[in-house]
């Protein structure tokens, strides 16, 4: 019996203890320009690396090489393999999986919790642009 109450606490804490979005989404949520919220997010995200780990969240600024292809420079992403050109990662914006290679990636990785990817999906921070396409 204690330790299925050990066990519950220590979930409780994991699912919502250590969620530092929570405190804020109302207010990113108001906020009415994507770069806004992004620059709130990335410093609220303090725990950042230069190359993500298989199976972890993380949120970052992506900069795409491709003229003439839609991206999202703040992607949301579940990482799903490591290459040598870059990573592939579903993007919760897109619903769907995407190639970033380090190049186009300038700063670093943001770490989302399994806490907090549900806050950071619902309050739309995606940004879409095009990179012109040079003629």
């Amino acid at each position: 019996m204690a330790l299925q109450k050990k066990i519950d606490e220590f979930q409780f804490v994991e699912e919502v203890g250590n969620n530092r979005i929570t405190s804020v989404k109302e207010r990113l949520q108001s906020m009415g320009d994507a770069e806004d919220r992004m620059l709130l997010i990335m410093e609220i995200l303090v725990d950042t690396q230069p190359i993500p780990d298989v199976g972890d969240y993380y949120t970052f600024i992506y900069n795409a090489k491709t003229p003439g292809i839609e991206y999202d420079q703040h992607p949301l992403i579940a990482c799903l393999e490591i290459y040598k050109w870059g990573f592939k990662g579903l993007n919760y914006h897109w619903g769907q999986v995407r190639n970033y290679t380090w190049e186009e990636v300038p700063g670093f990785l943001h770490v989302v919790r399994n806490s907090e990817l549900q806050d950071l999906r619902d309050i739309g921070y995606a940004y879409f642009i095009s990179k012109p396409i040079n003629k």
